[in-house]
């Protein structure tokens, strides 16, 4: 396994105070190594069982039980970590949440994000060992809500600054030290909405331990939930609509991207995301080309291709979901739902996104 600064330091039992400020961003996979501890001030159980969740609205989805947390439809078995990532989350200046709705881009979003950060520590277009050609970027970047479920912050801490985490989380539901401005940057990828449905129905359908059989799952019922406002962190376009809000008062600390955009210039895209992050392309990386080995290494059939995003490389457990980790590269494609809708149900699906839309200064059009 390559050692890193911090399983170096965390051998000899003060992991961050021996990490350079700056040395980062590194894996989450190689801090994830057993040496550090678990937090234990509160049982996530007494979350679960406390008046305020338990008296949360609540509905039955095909993939879990939901419960109403301000104003968002979330799992229930991710509650307590949401409760505890927004009390005690601790944001340094350089942090990097990468957020987006599900099926949005996530996963290329991460890859894009590490390789671009991490490019001096782990050139893209080196022969050598690059960890996207090693680990899987759920491996790379960590979903946070799950580190504070399992009350693992201690790992977070652990990580040499700069630390990159994603969330799918809105903007809205964000620890306070986020929103208020100055805490850390958030990079937002959005979708399609008729797209990502399409994607996310597929994804479910491989993933395991949902109530039913998930190749049962059916498209209408997930289309319908979406366009009613009541999936699993629905509605989408407050979801959306939070961090568009978000960029356009604070562009300096929220950066707004489409996925779209990422497919037609992912080059144009990986500049604006370096930039963003305060580790710009210089003139001589440009020439170089910097840039286009960050979108070769990260371009969907080079992952696709990895052995190790691949079935026989295991599953990504994610709360009651066991994922195949080929599952997260389906595609990569705009317009697929064009074969999975009738005309009648893309039509209803923009009218109802274009009305809850109107006004705010975005479209998906």
């Amino acid at each position: 396994m390559l050692l890193t600064p911090m399983a170096a330091a965390a051998a000899d039992g003060d992991a961050s105070a021996l990490v350079p400020s700056g040395s980062g961003p590194v894996p989450f996979k190689d801090i994830d190594d057993g040496t550090v501890p678990a937090d234990e001030h509160t049982p996530r159980d007494k979350d679960l069982s406390s008046d305020l969740v338990a008296a949360l609205p609540r509905r039955q989805d095909p993939i879990a039980e939901l419960l109403l947390y301000q104003g968002c439809w979330l799992p229930k078995y991710w509650v307590p970590g949401v409760i505890e990532f927004q009390r005690r989350f601790n944001p340094r200046p350089d942090d990097v949440v990468l957020a987006s709705y599900p099926k949005c881009g996530t996963t290329w979003l991460m890859a894009l994000a590490f390789a671009a950060a991490a490019r001096r520590a782990y050139p893209p277009a080196a022969t050598g060992e690059h960890p996207l050609r090693r680990l899987h970027p759920h491996d790379i970047v960590s979903f946070v809500v799950e580190v504070f479920a399992r009350g693992e912050e201690a790992k977070l801490d652990a990580l040499p600054s700069p630390r990159l985490m994603s969330t799918h989380l809105p903007f809205t539901l964000l620890p306070p030290r986020v929103t208020a401005g100055g805490g850390c940057k958030v990079v937002y990828v959005c979708r399609d909405p008729k797209d990502m449905v399409v994607s996310l129905w597929h994804f479910l359908r491989r993933s395991c331990k949902l109530p039913s059989k998930p190749e049962d799952l059916s498209f209408d019922e997930l289309f319908d939930a979406v366009c009613d406002g009541t999936s699993a962190l629905g509605p989408a376009w407050d979801h959306v609509l939070s961090y568009w809000r978000a960029a356009v008062a604070r562009p300096d600390r929220v950066l707004f991207l489409r996925y779209e955009d990422l497919q037609r210039d992912t080059g144009e895209s990986v500049r604006r995301l370096a930039e963003f992050m305060g580790r710009p392309f210089s003139a001589a990386e440009e020439a170089a080309g910097a840039v286009a080995a960050v979108v070769e290494l990260c371009s969907f059939g080079n992952m696709k291709a990895l052995e190790v995003n691949k079935n026989k490389a295991g599953s990504v457990a994610s709360g009651n979901l066991v994922i195949p980790r080929d599952a997260f590269f389906r595609k990569g494609v705009a317009g697929d739902w064009a074969n999975h809708m009738t005309p009648e149900m893309a039509a209803r699906m923009d009218g109802i996104f274009r009305e809850e839309l109107l006004g705010t200064g975005f479209s998906f059009a």
